[in-house]
């Protein structure tokens, strides 16, 4: 592409994306596992050196949740970009099920089961409301929308 534009990279695996990450929050920096793993440390997750340089090896495909949200806070991004993509997509379906329930009255409201008293997290919460903001975005102007 000769226009100045970027053209995206294939992020397939795990470890593509984190050495994207790497580049992205560190450019011209090399960082080591035990960096990375302060950093998230810093930041109120848990992530071992050893296990990041797992990852940056390939060694590691398929972490639990909880290191991609370890992933995302030293690197400051959404963790759910470090989900394969399939578990996205499963993520995309849930979320306009939910949308399309909540638009034709079956879902009114939200009740968490098994909450403490801080009730739902926040990310959870975030979400929901994002959902139902987008909901009501995409809602067709009052008086039928189709003009003659």
């Amino acid at each position: 592409m000769d226009n100045g534009e970027e053209r995206a990279p294939e992020l397939r695996t795990l470890r593509q994306k984190v050495e994207y990450m790497v580049e992205k929050t560190f450019p011209g920096r090399r960082i080591s596992g035990r960096f990375f793993a302060d950093l998230v440390k810093e930041r109120g997750g848990s992530l071992s050196h050893s296990y990041f340089s797992n990852i940056l090896a390939g060694k590691v495909t398929q972490p639990s949740e909880e290191i991609l949200k370890a992933l995302g806070l030293g690197f400051g991004v959404d963790w759910r970009f470090f989900k394969e993509e399939s578990e996205v997509v499963d993520d995309v379906v849930a979320g306009l099920q939910f949308l399309a329930k909540r638009r034709t009255g079956e879902i009114s409201g939200l009740a968490g089961r098994g909450l403490d008293e801080d009730g739902l997290p926040p990310e959870l919460l975030q979400f929901a409301m994002s959902l139902l903001r987008d909901a009501g975005d995409r809602r067709p102007p009052a008086g039928g929308g189709q003009q003659g």
